[in-house]
């Protein structure tokens, strides 16, 4: 409480910690108000993050199905001659700033196509595994963006809430004391003010 140890005393402290106190309620206000808004974001990314994870695992089930499928047609040899030449998927994030906290708010995939010197699949499987697979890494990217998401968010809840907590439990009531404080000690130098005053005049009259 050095804020409150430092008040100059009489009125101007007394009005500085009348100021602090105003400001501290409106920011516990106004926190409490975003932490409000921060849960509703929250509970809304842990819905979406849990469906895009279900959607990745399903989708990944479906591949590796046909996966297996086209090695039991084909061999190894099969997959990785289909394979040779393929480039990695991109992945591209798009960002939103939710009540002052940065996250991933959709992804874009780019898968390049298959280059005319690149074999062919062999059998059907593997084309149907090779659709699967990209369908099932686009889900793992807007899974992943979708888990970063609720886990920034959720960081910023955990501090807001703390933040607030500190206002209203600690600095609050120890502005309050310090006013009451203030309060005391201004009316009893303007008793005994008034009593000074009162003695003067007897003393002249």
């Amino acid at each position: 409480m050095t804020g409150a140890r430092r008040t100059p005393p009489g009125r101007a402290g007394r009005l500085r910690l009348r100021h602090s106190l105003d400001v501290a309620e409106r920011g516990a206000d106004l926190l409490e108000q975003k932490l409000r808004i921060l849960r509703s974001e929250h509970q809304r990314l842990l819905r979406t993050e849990q469906e895009a994870a279900d959607a990745w695992r399903d989708l990944l089930a479906e591949a590796e199905s046909w996966l297996l499928r086209a090695l039991l047609l084909g061999g190894e040899q099969s997959l990785d001659a289909a394979a040779a030449g393929i480039g990695a998927a991109e992945v591209t994030v798009r960002w939103a700033t939710s009540m002052g906290v940065r996250h991933p708010a959709a992804v874009a995939l780019s898968v390049p196509a298959r280059p005319p010197t690149a074999a062919a699949p062999t059998n059907t499987a593997l084309v149907h595994a090779e659709a699967a697979y990209g369908r099932a890494v686009r889900a793992a990217a807007e899974y992943a963006a979708a888990h970063a998401a609720a886990e920034l968010v959720g960081t910023e809840v955990i501090s807001t809430r703390h933040r607030a907590r500190a206002l209203r439990r600690h600095w609050i009531p120890r502005l309050r004391e310090a006013l009451e404080r203030s309060d005391l000690a201004l009316e009893q130098a303007e008793h005994e003010d008034s009593v000074r005053r009162r003695w003067a005049a007897r003393h002249q009259s």
